[in-house]
């Protein structure tokens, strides 16, 4: 086979090959279920609840995180290629299913921003972004297999934190998954979970 064939079949099937050993496709059906089940649930109940969306992309996230890491981690680290811009594509792939998934169900009018509006496009990628960098960080510190512990973890603590009538940054960062689009302290906590959770996990590389 000709360098040329043999560099362009490489650059065909090396997707495939790294979606099968990131277990890709059990990571879609779980997210599929997951969208699912929320369609399921009476409208009532979710409509206009940030709870509900928190509780979504959180899960989302919390399936496809587990791709973190490959089957083999001696083997992905000894490999021959760069990791980390392919890690990199992977969180922000994470993310960008996690905002597709969101803003299919507000489309389809299973979810909806407070007031019956339709989920903001930049609030949907603020949520989707920041839970993705958190899963990252857990895969860098306890791999793949745990990488759902920090983003599932913040969410549920959000659920329970006191948030005082005169606002204030830390109850916000606490709870920057609840608050309202626009709000400055939960933007630049989903920031820097997205850009350092994903510039962590580039460069580290999962744990073994």
């Amino acid at each position: 086979m000709a360098p040329a064939v043999r560099s362009l079949a490489l650059g065909v099937r090396w997707p495939v090959l790294y979606a099968r050993s990131r277990q890709v496709p059990v990571s879609l059906a779980a997210v599929l279920v997951c969208a699912v089940f929320v369609w399921s649930l009476p409208r009532s109940g979710t409509s206009g609840d940030p709870r509900m969306v928190a509780l979504l992309l959180t899960s989302v996230v919390a399936v496809a995180s587990t791709g973190l890491s490959g089957q083999d981690l001696a083997l992905d680290r000894t490999a021959a290629i760069r990791w980390a811009p392919r890690r990199a594509a992977h969180v922000l792939l994470i993310a960008a299913l996690a905002v597709a998934v969101l803003l299919a169900l507000s489309a389809l009018s299973v979810l909806s921003a407070p007031g019956g509006e339709p989920v903001p496009v930049g609030y949907a990628v603020r949520n989707g972004a920041g839970p993705a960098g958190a899963a990252a960080i857990g895969a860098a510190v306890w791999g793949g297999r745990y990488a759902w512990t920090v983003p599932f973890g913040w969410c549920l603590t959000a659920f329970f934190v006191p948030v005082p009538a005169s606002g204030g940054v830390p109850a916000q960062v606490a709870t920057w998954m609840l608050q309202p689009s626009g709000t400055p302290a939960a933007t630049w906590t989903s920031a820097v979970l997205a850009v350092g959770g994903g510039l962590v996990y580039a460069l580290a590389g999962p744990r073994r």
